[in-house]
């Protein structure tokens, strides 16, 4: 069954390490539906975001074939269903359009958005949800006329974890980053 899964991909900051990725889904014609980069909870593991819609079978190959990159620590992967998301829009309407209609800030409070900045020709404003909310925001307000439009790709965490993965994810990320094997862990090097 074809689904919206979110890979959480963990790697050294190495440059180039982007595109290798990319190249990895780019070669199974998968398009990416969002991306993301950012340092992660442990010092110098960056962790990449990358939302695709296939299936189980297809999302396990990818993660495995991740993994077998030079600079990927881990590659994991969850339906959306399993995750937290959220990404922040931002629309830039008018300023007379905001001073003179009590519409837009009664749409503005109905999707619990806010002002970000506003200024005499332009009035900036953000909204934090998921892509539905931000989407229906931005129906709303394109009746009072929206001059630009930006929307981040999803940010998203995985829902609670047991804490056996989570001892066994933190073992991997302490191998790695001393470069010494976790005692009871069998490492395997392929050259």
């Amino acid at each position: 069954m074809i689904k919206n899964y979110t890979f959480a991909i963990y790697s050294n900051d190495q440059a180039g390490i982007l595109n290798r990725i990319t190249a990895v889904f780019s070669r199974v014609d998968l398009n990416i539906d969002a991306l993301s980069v950012c340092e992660s909870e442990q010092t110098g593991i960056f962790r990449h975001s990358v939302q695709v819609c296939c299936d189980h079978q297809t999302a396990y190959r990818l993660s495995k074939q991740l993994e077998r990159q030079i600079e990927v620590i881990k590659a994991e992967f969850q339906p959306e269903d399993d995750m937290i998301q959220q990404e922040v829009a931002l629309y830039k309407i008018a300023s007379k359009s905001m001073l003179e209609q009590t519409l837009t800030e009664q749409i503005m409070h109905r999707h619990h958005a806010r002002v970000l900045s506003m200024n005499s020709e332009y009035t900036v404003i953000e909204k934090t949800g998921n892509r539905a909310e931000s989407q229906a925001l931005l129906e709303e307000l394109s009746t009072i006329g929206v001059l630009e439009f930006a929307r981040s790709g999803p940010v998203s965490i995985s829902k609670p974890m047991t804490i056996e993965s989570i001892q066994a994810d933190m073992s991997i990320f302490k191998q790695h980053a001393t470069c010494e094997p976790d005692e009871g862990l069998a490492v395997e090097y392929t050259f």
